[in-house]
């Protein structure tokens, strides 16, 4: 849609809305996530509780976390139980991910809760401490103190080879880099503290380092690389929004040297990542770590650049709407599917399951590009997709990754740190929805 003029944007999103039709509610009951799934008279799912009461409820079973060597054993962990015990069988951990994300949903819930609970922000500093004394590269090679994307329970600090999941033992992804310092950047001007800021520039440093001008079959930064040598894996990684996001907002900062990169940068998103997404889109393979197939097209990347777009607007793009619409629309077209009456969103080609962070993203980015173009329809499938996730949230806060699994726990990210954000989200799009 980025070649659309507005006044045809209506008529695009009911295009949209067309090539998935309303769905119908179960006709016997469902247990979706941790409860049986309420519906109205009209067959929409109902929350099965107001949200905010739902996510006031988990962030303070979040709150009674146990400590590992002196932080919340979420923020050294990635696969608990319910009971906060890890699951013996995963002792692998995203921690980049993990933890960037996680301080992004304590601030964004923070400054929701209006600033009144203190232990939110020292949550969000654990979780950037975590960062900075324990999931940095050595200070050498072409990554140097950049941070792990992938590590292993137990490990304080983690190893230079702390490689896991499908990162082979030296090799870090820039973009999870980038996901951490945007987030540190954000945890300095909450903290007020040199200590976060000074770690956002020095990553921003070391990727403009390693930048490359990007084509039609390359990003800017190959999916991994090995933080000694910067010998390259994957070259396409779908997720280039957060080296974006962190540049712009040193450039803020007043940091100017970052203009040449971050304007090349986005030249390439521009000329090359937004239009592929009207076709194969290509352009967004690989973002997860657990995964290595060069072909594997991921939804985070096309959305969390669609909710950067609808952030930003003009600031960014002239198209910003219709670039939004365009990569809305390729998701929807290549990553839905229905589940418990409602249209959800699944992770990648690979995994066709509604976990819980790219669900709730969905939701989230779908809500924002709803408000933008006056969609009504769009608004309630937003809507719809965020109560799914909601019902991963049982009577006692404790959240799972995955609904239909039915198990407490899992994946932190998917339960917890990038869930909370998008919820953010999506009420301050529309804030009739916390209630």
């Amino acid at each position: 849609m980025a070649w659309l003029p507005r006044v045809l944007l209506p008529i695009a999103v009911a295009t949209i809305v067309a090539t998935h039709p309303v769905v119908a509610a179960p006709a016997s009951p469902t247990k979706i996530g941790a409860h049986i799934a309420k519906y109205d008279a009209a067959g929409k799912l109902l929350p099965w509780t107001p949200w905010v009461r739902a996510l006031d409820l988990e962030m303070r079973f979040y709150a009674t976390a146990p400590r590992e060597h002196g932080y919340p054993v979420f923020v050294t962990t990635t696969f608990l139980d319910g009971n906060w015990h890890p699951i013996a069988a995963r002792p692998d951990t995203i921690p980049a991910t993990q933890n960037g994300m996680g301080i992004i949903s304590y601030l964004k819930w923070r400054r929701f809760r209006g600033n009144r609970d203190p232990w939110l922000l020292a949550t969000a500093r654990s979780m950037g401490d975590y960062i900075l004394d324990q999931d940095l590269t050595p200070d050498e090679g072409k990554y140097p103190r950049f941070p792990h994307s992938t590590g292993h329970r137990g490990q304080f600090p983690q190893p230079s080879d702390s490689g896991a999941q499908s990162d082979h033992p030296y090799e870090i992804q820039p973009d999870k880099g980038a996901i951490a310092g945007y987030a540190l950047m954000l945890l300095g001007d909450a903290t007020g503290h040199a200590r976060y800021t000074d770690a956002a520039l020095h990553i921003a440093v070391v990727l403009a380092a390693n930048q490359q001008p990007g084509d039609a079959t390359h990003s800017p930064w190959p999916f991994r690389a090995d933080h000694r040598t910067g010998a390259a894996r994957g070259d396409m990684s779908g997720d280039m929004v957060y080296p974006l996001r962190l540049y712009d907002g040193l450039i803020e900062h007043g940091h100017g040297e970052f203009k040449a990169p971050r304007d090349a940068l986005w030249r390439w998103i521009k000329s090359v990542q937004i239009p592929s997404a009207r076709g194969n889109g290509m352009a967004f393979a690989q973002f997860f770590e657990d995964h290595d197939n060069p072909a594997n097209r991921t939804a985070w990347g096309p959305l969390n650049l669609a909710r950067y777009l609808l952030e930003k607007k003009k600031a960014l793009d002239p198209d910003w709407l219709a670039d939004a619409g365009t990569l809305v629309m390729f998701v929807r077209r290549e990553f839905t599917h229905v589940e418990g009456g409602v249209r959800v969103c699944h992770e990648q080609d690979e995994d066709h399951d509604a976990w819980g962070g790219i669900n709730s993203t969905y939701g989230a980015v779908l809500a924002m590009y709803a408000k933008a173009s006056h969609s009504p329809s769009l608004a309630a499938e937003a809507r719809d997709a965020l109560t799914f996730t909601q019902y991963a949230i049982d009577d006692h806060g404790r959240p799972m990754d995955l609904p239909k699994n039915q198990a407490i726990g899992g994946w932190q990210e998917d339960a917890h740190t990038d869930v909370v954000h998008n919820f953010v989200d999506a009420m301050d799009a529309y804030p009739a929805w916390e209630r």
